[in-house]
């Protein structure tokens, strides 16, 4: 159930993020059957009983669900149109109350522009508590909240889905096309998969020169055109016995060049090496440099071994397998492979799929997420960084750095160079 779904005339209701909404129903005091998604009515009801305890102020549910394609909002379930009962207290003595109990109010008074509909102070959603508290701290209507919205989100990939699955089901969870990651795993693969959302699709390329720690077991004597088991086996024999796998694999702690996987993204003359494998078209793949800057036996088997391993950018584990087996006299094939950590992300700080159809989701700040030093910028500074300026260097900063103003917003990437220091990517705008 996804309580932070965004529905109006642009967004229609998604049915995918309703599958298992559990609707009530209820009377209210005119004795009209009323119904409610089950949470949004207990929510209401902690609500209710508050105003009545706290406020003396008696209020009662005049609309709920409505399966009418004219109310957009109404058919989510998680919406109530409630009325006051007759004195002096007004809506404007329940709004201060809402995030409390996670409702908002959705149509607020000077956001009809942004939200489409005229101010309706009886008109409540419910997000939950979490989300309805960020709305309310920020000011920020639904619609503001995801056209604002960026950051970088890490993902746990499961088995048998590419990134662009991840970054598809992400960018339509989060009402937003721009969604970018920084590094593809195999659909045989899962892990860490680091995706930037919003603004941060434009900081994606200091996210991936990054070392990336793996864990991975191979089988030995079989060899596939993918260099996976999901490919077609061209090669079985048995490996050769006494196999000194444990000083092999440690001997592959070095740079040394790794030619790419025929099956990959990697392109030649324009073309993508799977294109021409797929098309049974002859083509070198190119070779590139790599660094195996750790790598350790876990385990052996029989036929299989599991391994870990710290790679540099662009190393294929499928290929480092291959390699390792070549230096063996047999062949071997990549059988499982975890992505544990991309730089300073790791697996135990990642999101599942499921948590993001939950609205579960954690968007770590560009801030948080670049480890770079910051520098607090005046007013005057601030517009000369929005201009994309130079500034000055007093503390000698070396490399990249990021420069927020005194609220402790984010304005740019800049890079030290001995005197000064240089924009490399501004991220707000000269009005803002």
């Amino acid at each position: 159930m996804y309580y932070q779904a965004l529905v109006n005339k642009k967004y229609k209701i998604r049915e995918e993020m309703f599958l298992d909404r559990t609707l009530v129903t209820i009377k209210n005091i005119m004795e009209k059957e009323i119904k409610v998604e089950e949470k949004t009515y207990e929510a209401y009801l902690k609500l209710k009983d508050f105003l009545y305890q706290q406020e003396n102020i008696e209020i009662d549910i005049v609309a709920g669900y409505e399966n009418i394609s004219e109310k957009e909002e109404h058919q989510t379930g998680l919406c109530i149109d409630f009325s006051i009962k007759e004195g002096k207290k007004s809506y404007e003595n329940i709004t201060p109350h809402l995030t409390n109990f996670g409702f908002i109010e959705r149509y607020p008074k000077g956001k009809e522009k942004v939200t489409g509909h005229d101010y309706c102070p009886w008109h409540i959603r419910y997000v939950g508590v979490e989300l309805a508290k960020k709305l309310e701290k920020e000011t920020k209507t639904l619609e503001e909240y995801y056209e604002d919205l960026s950051g970088v989100l890490i993902i746990n990939k499961e088995k048998d889905m590419t990134s662009r699955d991840v970054v598809n089901i992400v960018g339509k969870y989060l009402y937003t096309k721009k969604v970018g990651h920084t590094g593809t795993l195999d659909p045989l693969a899962t892990g860490v998969l680091v995706l930037t959302i919003g603004t941060a699709t434009r900081i994606s390329e200091m996210l991936t020169s990054t070392y990336k720690e793996y864990i991975a077991t191979a089988k030995l004597g079989i060899k596939t055109d993918t260099l996976d088991i999901t490919g077609k086996i061209l090669k079985e024999n048995l490996p050769p016995k006494n196999l000194c796998l444990e000083e092999k694999i440690k001997s592959f702690k070095k740079t040394y060049i790794q030619e790419v996987p025929l099956y990959s993204a990697v392109k030649v003359k324009g073309k993508k090496l799977y294109e021409y494998a797929r098309e049974n078209k002859e083509v070198t793949p190119p070779k590139k440099e790599v660094t195996i800057k750790e790598i350790e036996l876990l385990k052996q088997e029989k036929d299989t071994f599991t391994f870990r391993t710290i790679v540099s950018k662009g190393c294929y584990i499928r290929s480092l397998i291959r390699d390792i087996a070549s230096s063996l006299n047999t062949d071997a094939t990549m059988t499982e492979l975890i992505r544990t950590k991309q730089g300073h992300f790791s697996l135990e700080e990642s999101s599942t799929i499921e948590d993001i159809k939950t609205g579960n989701i954690h968007l770590l700040p560009i801030e948080q997420a670049l480890p770079y030093p910051k520098i607090i910028v005046d007013s005057k500074e601030e517009q000369k960084v929005k201009n994309g300026a130079f500034l000055k260097n007093p503390n000698k900063i070396i490399g990249p750095c990021l420069i927020l103003n005194k609220k402790d917003h984010l304005l740019a990437i800049y890079e030290g160079r001995e005197e000064k220091i240089i924009a490399k990517k501004v991220l707000t705008n000269r009005k803002e």
